[in-house]
């Protein structure tokens, strides 16, 4: 089924639509590589639990284009990540290119139109990192909230890798995507307080992550605020007011 492309843009801001007023994705023309929306700045909190840090993921897989924005702040600010990004629609990636300053294909982004719950399967490549960001019209993912999609993706991680989906906590599949992940990942799930939008993010991992203490975890959102421009504090504040005292991490 094809989809209605429409682009709209108000105050410096401009968004993707799918035939209605659902945002699809979005990015402020005057800074087109940061990260407008707060889930897709949430996704990218996997960094701080990175094994490496503050050396960042090398190899990222992303299932959903939409409008570029993870795949615009990876290009930036992670220069020695190489990406692969799979998106159903070709006309997604069209509106990609032409009106939200996809970066061109090169050794370091290879996007593919495909259907990301098939091309898991083929795929032999493994990642630090896999990004699952992809709804349709009518806000339904598709096989992309199945257990055959969610093992097919943690076979592809390599063993420090994590997995980061967005979640819609107002979807009647929304309980069902947590257990199945927690299925597939043996318990080690980690879901973000929810955004004003409703979205969930939730944390993954192949194994036990590392654990940050307050002092640490604030510490490593600090550096990437000034290294990326990608401001967690809030989120970070917000973890630690509903759970003072713990650490973070994923664990089973």
């Amino acid at each position: 089924m094809s989809l209605s492309i429409e682009i709209r843009e108000s105050r410096g801001v401009r968004t993707l639509h799918f035939g209605s007023d659902w945002v699809q994705g979005a990015m402020r023309v005057s800074r087109p590589w940061d990260l407008e929306l707060a889930y897709t700045r949430e996704m990218m909190a996997a960094l701080i639990l990175s094994p490496t840090w503050p050396s960042m993921p090398l190899s990222i897989l992303q299932i959903g284009l939409g409008a570029g924005s993870l795949t615009r702040f990876i290009h930036r600010y992670l220069p020695e990540a190489r990406q692969i990004v799979v998106e159903l629609s070709p006309a997604v990636v069209g509106a990609a290119r032409q009106m939200f300053q996809l970066p061109p294909p090169s050794e370091r982004l290879n996007v593919v139109i495909a259907d990301g719950a098939q091309w898991v399967v083929q795929a032999a490549q493994t990642f630090d990192l896999i990004l699952v960001d992809g709804f349709d019209a009518d806000s339904k993912t598709g096989d992309l909230e199945t257990l055959g999609f969610y093992q097919h993706c943690r076979s592809l991680l390599k063993p420090s890798g994590v997995l980061v989906a967005n979640l819609l906590s107002r979807s009647s599949g929304f309980l069902e995507a947590c257990l199945t992940l927690t299925t597939a990942f043996d318990g080690r799930i980690r879901l973000l307080p929810q955004t004003p939008g409703g979205n969930v993010i939730a944390l993954t991992s192949v194994q036990d992550t590392v654990s940050l203490d307050e002092s640490a975890l604030r510490t490593r959102a600090l550096l990437l605020a000034e290294s990326c421009n990608l401001d967690l504090r809030g989120l970070v504040e917000r973890m630690i007011s509903e759970a003072p005292g713990l650490p973070f991490g994923i664990t089973s």
